[in-house]
C-alpha cells in the first residue's frame, strides 16, 4: 500500500513538472519598452523609463510634483493599458536645502578629499563646478549627488588640477 502511495505521488510530480514548467516559461515575455513613446508626450519626469511586461506597464522616474507623475499614468491608460505601475518618485524641489545636501555630501566622501566644489541647484538640477586632483573623481562626484533625494539631474563642469 505504501509503495503505490509513493509512486502515485512520484507521478503526480512528474506530471505536474512536465505540464505546469512548460506553460509557465511560455508565459514569461520579454520586456517591451515603451520609453520613446512616452518622452514624445512632454511630460516633466526625469530618467523616464516605461517597460511592458506580460501586460502591466511600469513607469519609472522623477517627478517635481503628483500632477507631473500623474499624466504618465493617465497616457499609459488611454491607450488601453489597464495595469499600470505608476513608481515615480516625487522629489520637491527645494534648491538652497539640496545645495546644501550636495555640498555636505561630497565633503564628507572620502575620495573626494583634495577637490575644490561650487555647488548650486535649480529645479532639481544640481551645477557642480570647480576642480579635481583624478578624473575618476568626476565620476564619484556625479554619482554622490545623483544618489541625494531631489536630485532630479547632474551638471558638472569640472577641471583636474
Amino acid at each position: 500500500m505504501m509503495r503505490t502511495n509513493r509512486r502515485t505521488v512520484a507521478i503526480a510530480v512528474i506530471l505536474f513538472a512536465l505540464v505546469i514548467t512548460p506553460a509557465a516559461l511560455a508565459d514569461s515575455a520579454e520586456p517591451n519598452d515603451l520609453t520613446p513613446q512616452f518622452r514624445g508626450i512632454g511630460a516633466a519626469v526625469d530618467r523616464l523609463q516605461v517597460y511592458e511586461i506580460s501586460g502591466i506597464v511600469l513607469i519609472r522616474g522623477r517627478a517635481a510634483t503628483k500632477a507631473d507623475a500623474e499624466v504618465i499614468g493617465t497616457y499609459a491608460t488611454s491607450l488601453g493599458y489597464t495595469r499600470v505601475a505608476n513608481l515615480i518618485q516625487i522629489a520637491a524641489n527645494d534648491d538652497l536645502q539640496l545645495a546644501r545636501m550636495a555640498e555636505r555630501e561630497l565633503s564628507v566622501h572620502r575620495a573626494l578629499d583634495g577637490c575644490r566644489f561650487r555647488v548650486s541647484s535649480e529645479k532639481g538640477v544640481v551645477h557642480l563646478a570647480g576642480s579635481v586632483r583624478h578624473e575618476l573623481q568626476k565620476d564619484v562626484a556625479a554619482q554622490v549627488l545623483r544618489s541625494i533625494n531631489g536630485v532630479r539631474s547632474v551638471e558638472m563642469t569640472l577641471d583636474k588640477f
